[in-house]
Order: structure tokens, then C-alpha cells, then sequence
């Protein structure tokens, strides 16, 4: 199943970009013999200045067809890793091609977009930036990944 990390932002060279790519590098050498990888970044940026609803359309036009979705929303559930692994290998078991994980900009993800999703989750009640948002997610997929392969990285 094919990873893709939609947001709304440009992740410029810097720490979080470092973190980034790291964990998706991981992710693909523990991820593939799972069946879970690659992961790809789509970054857009409404440039009009169209506000959440325009975040929306570019957002919902970078989710493959058929991709299960997964929005990360502040009001979503917040699920352990373990949890969160099981919701990933459901998804792969169950003969989904691709999933997205949606990132939304300041003002959070359009509704219609959210409305679509499988899956809504919360990285804990308080708001984080984007940019953040983004290396946790990355951390979490290739911690779901060693979850999945019995890896001893995540302990309980």
C-alpha cells in the first residue's frame, strides 16, 4: 500500500525536513517487505489566498483515487501507536492500494475534505504547526511499520 503525505506548505531544508526524510527512508526499508511504502510528500499552497475551502480542493486533488484518508484534525481520535498500526495494516489487509494522511494549514482541513475521510486522528488536544505535524506523522508511520515487523524500536 502506497503511503502519500498531503499538506498544505512547503517543508523548506531545516531540522523538520532533516527529521522528515529520515523517517520516511526508514519507513521504506521496513516498511516494503510489509507491504507498506513507498511514502510520498504532495505539497500544495493556495497562492490566491482562497482560505481553508481552496486548501481543501488542492488537498482532495493530491489523494489518489481511491486512497483511504486519513486527516490529521485536531477534534480527531487520538489512538496509541499500536492502535494506530492496526488501522494501517487494516487498510493494506484489506486490498487498499493507497492511503493519504492529510495535513491542513492554519485553518485547519476544509469539511468537505474531512468529511471524506476514513479515518480522523489527533496528535493530542493541543494545536501543533504543520510543519511538526509533519515529522510526527512521519515518526508514527515508520513507528507503525517496526510495530507491524516486530521491530524492538517501539516499547510499551
Amino acid at each position: 500500500m502506497r503511503l502519500h503525505l498531503c499538506a498544505v506548505g512547503r517543508l523548506r531544508a531545516g531540522p523538520e525536513r532533516v527529521l522528515v526524510d529520515d523517517y520516511l527512508d526508514r519507513l521504506g526499508k521496513t516498511g516494503r517487505p510489509l507491504g507498506l511504502g513507498p511514502a510520498e510528500e504532495h505539497e500544495v499552497e493556495d497562492k490566491r489566498g482562497g482560505g481553508m475551502v481552496a486548501e481543501g480542493q488542492l488537498l482532495a486533488r493530491a489523494v489518489p483515487a481511491g486512497a483511504a484518508i486519513c486527516v490529521l484534525d485536531e477534534r480527531g481520535r487520538q489512538m496509541t501507536s499500536p492502535e494506530f498500526a492496526e488501522a494501517l495494516a487494516g487498510w493494506r489487509d484489506a486490498g487498499r492500494q493507497d492511503a493519504a494522511f492529510v495535513i491542513g494549514g492554519a485553518d485547519g482541513i476544509d469539511p468537505a475534505l474531512r468529511s471524506r475521510a476514513d479515518l480522523a486522528i489527533s496528535f493530542g488536544r493541543m494545536v501543533w504547526p504543520h510543519m511538526l505535524v509533519r515529522v510526527m506523522l512521519a515518526e508514527q508511520l515508520y513507528r507503525a511499520a517496526t510495530i507491524l515487523a516486530g521491530s524492538p524500536y517501539h516499547r510499551v
